[in-house]
């Protein structure tokens, strides 16, 4: 019995869960653990592909004023892998926005990936108040935020 307890204890630890709860802001995805593959990602750009999840770490180059109509969003251009730039467009009704986010800084994201001239968007970085959209996040020194 003690084995089955100490096997438990140890999933809790690795799922980023203390006592039996999990935390809100766990850096340890939950659904995602592979990044998108730097080739899918270029063939959604040459094919003008959208509403793809994708998956993926990169690069701060480029941090963009904050929209402000409507919905508001966190926007700024992240590299990954030096080959492609894409623009993370991060709710900052429904999401916290990353205060402390500098040129250069390293972020981990999962949303939705949506053609455009530029290499893309990614959005829906967020959880969806309405459950009917599947949840996404960014990840900057560690604090997840969705």
């Amino acid at each position: 019995m003690k084995l089955y307890a100490a096997v438990g204890l140890i999933g809790f630890l690795l799922m980023g869960c203390i006592d039996g709860t999990i935390k809100k802001n766990s850096t340890n995805p939950t659904h995602e653990k592979e990044l998108t593959p730097l080739a899918t990602i270029l063939t959604w750009q040459k094919e003008h592909t959208s509403n793809q999840q994708i998956h993926q770490k990169g690069l701060v180059t480029k941090i963009l004023q904050d929209d402000n109509e409507g919905n508001r969003h966190q926007k700024f251009i992240v590299m990954v892998d030096n080959k492609i730039t894409l623009l993370i467009s991060h709710n900052i009704d429904l999401a916290p926005r990353i205060e402390n986010l500098q040129h250069k800084d390293s972020i981990e994201f999962f949303g939705e990936y949506e053609w455009n001239r530029k290499g893309g968007i990614v959005h829906w970085t967020h959880k969806d108040p309405q459950g009917k959209h599947r949840d996404g996040y960014l990840i900057h020194q560690g604090i997840k935020y969705d």
